[in-house]
């Protein structure tokens, strides 16, 4: 695959210059500061759970972890990393929130798949994996205790738009490259610092990762307008799932306003969904730990609660 674009540490140097931002508010004295990708990057990860695969490439894999004392079939997490879409980035940092979750008493999925910068990354491929990867939850609930009638999807960033789109998955018609029969239904959404709306996002500025969207895509939104309409969430909606937006309010990556665009309009279009606003940056939302932490506990109760 040719080299793209977009500079490889492009989304790191962002990271790290996030408190500099010019888009991010000025911290006061009352306000922690932000966690930045280096600290989070630098924390000891959990150890990883089970590795499986669920096609022959190499970034078509996930971790699965099982709560240790499980009372009959579990609700399932599903997690999907961020980073731009780019290959440069993992699923690895994923595990804080899935060691976690699993310690809450939910089956957790950290999934993988293909990214910008290697072989098959982009249209159709990386949506196409993604969704191969939950459809993977119905052979692993032939072994497995797992409620494929609780699946919620997670995402971070980039994750966030993935794990949005998934939910829309089983109405894509015949037409659509990314139609799949027998889609694993999801019942709830959360998103943290979640892109909504790709042509609006590709719009942005030039020094962020808004210029991974028309490499993702294979073009402008004017280009292949189809293929924004079958993965910008904000195209999508309804989505018929509930969904909660947790966004930093000092997030310099992801624009606070335009995921409050996107909830507004779920919103009027019927969808059950709301936005969690918190005092913090890009990556804080993705400790298990603050205000962020107890909003996605008290979104998995109402939408796949622990029995």
């Amino acid at each position: 695959m040719k080299h793209l674009p977009v500079p490889v540490l492009l989304f790191a140097s962002i990271c790290a210059a996030c408190v500099q931002h010019p888009a991010t508010p000025p911290k006061t004295a009352s306000e922690p500061p932000l966690l930045s990708w280096s600290e989070l990057a630098a924390r000891p990860l959990p150890p990883a759970g089970e590795r499986i695969a669920y096609g022959p490439e190499t970034s078509q894999f996930g971790e699965l972890r099982l709560p240790v004392e499980a009372k009959g079939p579990t609700p399932v997490v599903v997690l999907i990393h961020g980073g731009c879409w780019l290959a440069d980035f993992d699923y690895a940092y994923m595990r804080h929130l899935a060691a976690a979750l699993s310690a809450e008493g939910y089956a957790t999925w950290t999934i993988e798949y293909r990214r910008l910068g290697e072989d098959g990354g982009g249209w159709p491929n990386t949506f196409n994996d993604v969704g191969a990867a939950i459809d993977q939850l119905r052979g692993l609930a032939t072994t497995r205790a797992l409620d494929l009638g609780r699946v919620v999807t997670l995402g971070h960033s980039a994750g966030g738009q993935l794990a949005l789109w998934a939910a829309s998955r089983p109405r894509l018609g015949l037409g659509s490259p990314l139609h799949a029969d027998g889609a694993v239904p999801i019942r709830g959404v959360i998103g943290l610092a979640a892109i909504t709306d790709l042509a609006q996002y590709r719009n942005g500025p030039a020094d962020s990762c808004h210029g991974s969207v028309e490499p993702l895509m294979g073009g402008s939104p004017q280009a292949v307008p189809k293929r924004y309409s079958q993965v910008s969430p904000i195209e999508l909606l309804p989505l018929q799932a509930e969904q909660w937006l947790i966004q930093g309010e000092r997030d310099p990556i992801v624009d606070s306003a335009s995921v409050e665009r996107y909830v507004k309009a779920a919103q009027a279009a019927g969808d059950e969904a709301r936005l969690i606003r918190i005092g913090s940056g890009h990556f804080d939302p993705v400790a298990p730990e603050g205000p962020s932490w107890q909003a996605i506990r008290q979104a998995l109760q109402r939408m796949a609660s622990v029995r």
